[in-house]
């Protein structure tokens, strides 16, 4: 793994300064899949023409930085078939991906030796069909968040685990879902070759076509 590079900072305040190529949260953005940031907003940001908005005072964002180790523990005391990794503020870099770094919730290793990426999600439902998103499938814009790991880690798989409250019947409730994503080949040439159209708009300082989410109805 000599091209590919794992570094770690001291502090998350560190760790945030040296988020300067394309993320895992920003490659759906990138592929018109973000339902809250656009490809422009990224080009804005990683050129210095605009600063991300600052979220960590919100408790959605809060819970989620304070359950992530709880959650990453019972993961691996669910899946003792997984040996799972994780280092704090950890960026990862492959050298045939120049523009890509990947900060992992945790990595994996299965049964037969693969390397597994481990992507944790926190959210809360309000409405019946919210559920559509996590029925045997996740999010699109998590998905393509995984496979820029895999793209970055040369991993074979991922997980993710979910943990998700809703409301039902005036309670709040708890659900927990595990999603295995193997790796899809043609899927992640195509991510690679999206980035690098867009890292080379970053480059040459030349914007992209804005690329809007689908609408879907209500």
């Amino acid at each position: 793994m000599g091209k590919i590079k794992m570094v770690t900072y001291r502090s998350r305040k560190g760790w945030l300064e040296h988020r300067t190529g394309i993320g895992g949260s920003d490659a759906a953005a990138i592929l018109g899949l973000n339902p809250w940031t656009s490809n422009l907003d990224i080009y804005n940001y990683k050129t210095g023409k605009d600063i991300p908005p600052d979220i960590s005072d919100k408790e959605v964002v809060k819970f989620g930085h304070k359950a992530e180790a709880s959650i990453r523990q019972l993961f691996a005391l669910d899946h003792p078939e997984y040996k799972v990794d994780y280092k704090a503020n950890n960026s990862w870099s492959n050298e045939d991906y120049p523009w890509a770094q990947a900060s992992l919730d945790g990595w994996l290793t299965d049964q037969e030796g693969r390397l597994g990426i481990l992507e944790i999600k926190t959210t809360e439902i309000m409405r019946d069909r919210d559920w559509e998103k996590w029925d045997d499938r996740i999010p699109d814009n998590y998905y393509v968040q995984v496979n820029h790991y895999m793209m970055v880690l040369e991993a074979e798989f991922a997980v993710l685990r979910a943990y998700i409250r809703y409301h039902k019947r005036g309670d709040k409730r708890i659900a927990i879902r595990d999603y295995l994503i193997e790796r899809k080949q043609e899927e992640i040439d195509y991510l690679k070759e999206k980035e690098r159209e867009f890292w080379e708009h970053v480059e040459r300082k030349t914007p992209p076509a804005l690329i809007l989410p689908e609408l879907k109805g209500e």
